[in-house]
């Protein structure tokens, strides 16, 4: 049988993607948040922004490694794998939500949390049904014919946007066809109410565009394999890099790059960076063979999944557990890293909680116990 072989690029890449994605999602005051920290408000880009479609980008990057695996597998054993982790994943983001599955009021109190008002869609969520599409779409067919559906995908709701929305081409929040089309389909109570309206940033629609975040990344990921450990390969990836970038600041004029609704242009514009990003770490580690700094982000990358929840549930948790009149974590933050200031503090809190996650994933790694789906 053969073997996929390990790529130590793609777990460090892999790995600085779940690294920043905590600290990003677990600031210790979201109101004293370095503004690179914090997504855009609408249109526009920032380094925050890159983490989510860098995680989707990797794991088409591991695809592509895992479909050796699949040539010597029977049909049905693929097909049972794939829809088995895409439902586990999806099952995952769900119960993540819902966790702990009751709310505090004002005073603390606990109170009832129905599963109808619970969020259905999100992060794992989106990257099961990106997964499980992409999978699919590159198990039968050619990779040439997926990456022109991708593109058709990436139009086709372009299309959609702008001539389906209430506010035609503007695309507002309130009035694009994807915030209808989920309202429609699931109600506002089953969406993300943290834009302060029921807004759903990981939509149905925008699902649609995702899937080119996968293709890119099985794409590279299979070129790195054959030529990614010579300079005429590396020149490649650097050059299809910018080469995407210029294609999305292009539509930028006429499609912005938004990862609210995670337009077309947004995904070329990140599977772009991420061309680039991947590039500099494999020159870093093949080239230059300065692999002191790998080992610390190989722990999130090789257990990504585990860290991942376990700093969603623990962040939950932490904001949940009551001290005095305030929580665990707003107590935290209060009387211990908002010492070094507001906003040093907030991200002071996002790293210390990001290192303890790393603690817990370095134990698991010690042991060799990686969690798989």
């Amino acid at each position: 049988m053969p073997s996929s072989p390990r790529f130590p690029a793609l777990d460090v890449f892999r790995g600085i993607t779940v690294c920043f994605m905590i600290i990003v999602n677990t600031s210790g005051n979201g109101s004293t948040t370095f503004s690179p920290l914090q997504h855009a408000a609408w249109h526009g880009f920032t380094p925050t922004d890159l983490v989510f479609p860098s995680f989707l980008f990797a794991v088409g990057n591991a695809m592509s490694f895992v479909m050796l695996k699949w040539q010597t597998k029977t049909q049905a054993a693929v097909i049972g794998k794939i829809l088995k982790r895409s439902l586990l994943i999806f099952l995952l983001g769900y119960l993540m939500y819902w966790f702990p599955f009751f709310r505090l009021d004002r005073a603390n109190h606990m109170v009832s949390f129905p599963i109808s008002q619970t969020r259905i869609l999100g992060v794992l969520q989106r990257i099961a049904l990106c997964y499980g599409i992409a999978a699919f779409l590159f198990y039968y067919l050619k990779p040439k014919t997926v990456i022109i559906i991708s593109i058709s995908l990436m139009l086709f709701y372009w299309g959609l946007l702008i001539w389906l929305g209430e506010t035609g081409n503007e695309l507002t929040m309130t009035g694009n066809i994807g915030l209808q089309f989920d309202k429609w389909l699931m109600g506002d109570e089953h969406l993300y109410h943290g834009e302060g309206i029921a807004f759903d940033p990981e939509g149905w629609l925008g699902t649609l565009a995702a899937i080119g975040n996968v293709v890119a990344g099985f794409v590279v990921g299979q070129f790195v394999q054959k030529k990614g450990n010579s300079y005429e390969g590396l020149a490649k990836l650097l050059l299809a890099g910018a080469s995407l970038i210029f294609i999305a600041w292009c539509w930028n004029f006429f499609l912005p790059i938004n990862k609210k609704l995670w337009t077309g242009s947004f995904v070329l514009y990140t599977a772009g960076l991420d061309c680039i990003i991947l590039s500099a770490v494999i020159y870093i580690i093949e080239f230059l063979k300065q692999r002191a700094w790998t080992p610390f982000f190989e722990v999130f990358g090789k257990n990504p999944l585990f860290i991942y929840l376990l700093s969603e549930l623990g962040a939950t948790l932490l904001y949940m557990i009551p001290v005095g009149k305030i929580t665990l974590g707003g107590w935290l933050y209060i009387h211990v890293f908002s010492l070094a200031g507001a906003y040093t503090g907030a991200l002071l809190f996002a790293i210390a909680w990001m290192l303890f996650c790393w603690c817990a994933g370095y134990i698991l790694h010690r042991k060799k116990i990686y969690v798989r789906v």
